[in-house]
């Protein structure tokens, strides 16, 4: 092949590069002026440590008569050490100019850890901006985030919706963010959200040369578009038993252990309900949203989380991911069930020293996760419910079948769940075996509806007994609160005390009964604890009734 040859291959090379990076250019990209030698560009940003927000300042200089070097300092990971070859990248391709100079980029304040590639968009903003490419009157009044691919594209970040609640709060006029990310942050009401899919777009917009109205969305229809549930209660047969008791554990927010052999229903019973619990209101949705969206589990356009969380981990989760943890401390599954149902199945398989951290959130309902320099709060509102197998054969209660384990071995396996676990669980419900005459029958069930009407009114009740404390429903009920509402006539008394002396109930369940027994009353509307308000909860402590040993 001649020389020649060679050359014209070049440049048609050259030519087709150039016309596939011209493709990402908008037409009112001009050609970029004298670069100047040195210059000092500030942009702001936001970041996300945890789940909340905070507003930061990128300095970007350009120093004159250095050797060619780009330096990211103010405590960056590796992935915001990677920005600066994706940067160069985007620029170059978007018909900017890169000069060889000596270039620092000051992500303040700089005794902060920061991590992700949410600065690419705003350290490219502040390289045009020091090498006097661009000129913007108005760059000081948004907050930046974006991710850079290398041909300019703006891809999606994590944790926009406290990104835009915390822009609001700092008194910025807007947040410019993928446009894929904008319905999120569009939920918060009094600030300017400008989705961009591109560098180019940025540019025309700081510079008034492209026009981009904000994102916006009507928030009441987002709230009732989203708050519906794909499943419900009408669609289990059977089991009448245990749906009541969960009717009263979701009337007061109580804690549930469910035993029974493989195949009887807990796991369905459990997934729906969530669906008997009050609504969320709009306040809890973007709470609960705001932790979603932090821990980029936010689905693709989805911008509101507006029915109750339901989380099942697997039995072999460690700490961290139960309750969250890392270097760049992240929520784990407590806390994306906030105002939710948390299940775990299989609960004695759990390793012990992972169910013991639940005590904190179960009491709190928070979570702090402590490191040498700093401390997060995630949030943990949530309602527990475990389910077990009567023994490791799984048969022991189970009339159809034989159970081969010994009493030695049913004690063990029952007493891998700690006693201070055990403390923190309201009920406790057999679940048997679903008769045939039940699975064939043709009689309507309640359906999900129907029971989170009741529930919803005994959670009114509750609302307005504890106006002005801390909770707000019966199972977080202090001692002092429990002697002012839980007052028992002398018949519901007798059999309490009956319960306690004849079933061996433990200290511990003494207070539990009481409160899913003011729940029962509730739900009855009583003003009162009767005796049969008693009586049923009760039946509700089948672990401190030594049925198993």
């Amino acid at each position: 092949m001649g020389l020649r040859k060679l050359r014209n291959l070049k440049v048609a090379a050259t030519k087709s590069l150039n016309l596939d990076c011209n493709k990402h250019k908008q037409p009112f990209n001009k050609k970029p002026g004298k670069v100047i030698m040195a210059g000092l560009g500030k942009v702001k940003s936001v970041a996300v440590y945890g789940i909340e927000a905070y507003v930061l300042e990128i300095e970007v200089y350009v120093a004159k008569g250095q050797l060619p070097s780009t330096v990211v300092i103010g405590l960056p990971d590796a992935a915001v050490k990677e920005c600066r070859d994706r940067v160069k990248a985007a620029l170059k391709n978007c018909g900017y100019r890169f000069p060889l100079k000596n270039i620092t980029i000051n992500l303040a304040p700089a005794d902060r850890k920061k991590e992700g590639p949410s600065f690419e968009l705003p350290i490219a903003m502040g390289f045009l901006i020091a090498t006097n490419q661009i000129n913007s009157e108005k760059i000081h009044e948004y907050g930046i985030v974006g991710e850079l691919a290398l041909d300019g594209r703006v891809r999606r970040v994590n944790g926009c919706l406290a990104m835009a609640i915390k822009c609001k709060a700092a008194g910025l006029k807007g947040l410019i963010l993928p446009a894929v990310n904008a319905p999120e942050a569009a939920i918060v009401e009094g600030i300017d959200v400008i989705p961009v899919k591109t560098l180019s777009d940025t540019v025309g917009f700081l510079t008034n040369e492209l026009p981009i109205s904000p994102y916006t969305l009507n928030l009441a229809d987002v709230f009732s578009d989203s708050s519906h549930y794909e499943i419900d209660f009408v669609d289990v047969k059977g089991q009448e038993h245990v749906k009541r008791a969960l009717t009263v554990a979701a009337a007061g927010n109580h804690n549930v252990l469910m035993i029974g052999p493989p195949g009887s229903g807990k796991t369905m019973l459990t997934q729906r309900l969530p669906t008997i619990m009050p609504m969320l209101t709009l306040e809890e949705a973007i709470e609960t949203t705001v932790v979603y969206s932090s821990a980029g589990l936010l689905g693709q356009e989805q911008s509101l989380i507006a029915t109750r969380p339901f989380r099942s981990p697997h039995h072999t989760i460690s700490t961290a991911g139960l309750v969250g943890g890392g270097s760049f401390p992240r929520p784990g599954e407590v806390s994306l069930t906030h105002h939710g149902v948390l299940f775990l199945d299989e609960l004695p398989e759990f390793n012990r020293k992972t169910l013991e951290v639940l005590r904190q959130p179960l009491e709190t309902d928070e979570i702090t996760i402590s490191r040498a320099m700093s401390s997060v709060m995630f949030p943990a509102e949530i309602m527990l419910v475990g389910a077990m197998n009567p023994c490791p054969c799984g048969y022991h209660t189970d009339p159809r079948k034989e159970c081969h384990c010994t009493p030695r071995q049913i004690q063990n396996y029952i007493s891998r769940i700690s006693g201070p676990l055990l403390d923190r669980i309201d009920i406790h419900v057999e679940v048997p075996n679903v008769q045939y005459k039940d699975l064939t029958s043709n009689s309507a069930c309640e359906s999900s509806e129907e029971i989170r009407e009741r529930v919803t009114k005994t959670r009114d009740i509750q609302l307005k007994r504890f106006r002005g404390l801390k909770y707000s429903t019966n199972s977080r009920m202090s001692t002092r609160a429990m002697k002012k509402h839980c007052l028992l006539d002398s018949q519901a008394e007798e059999l309490l005390h009956q319960a306690m002396t004849e079933l061996n109930i433990s200290a511990r369940g003494y207070n539990k009964i009481l409160k899913v027994g003011r729940t029962i009353a509730d739900l009855d509307l009583s003003k009162d604890v009767h005796q049969e308000h008693i009586s049923e909860a009760v039946q509700y402590r089948n672990l401190d009734r030594d049925l198993w040993k």
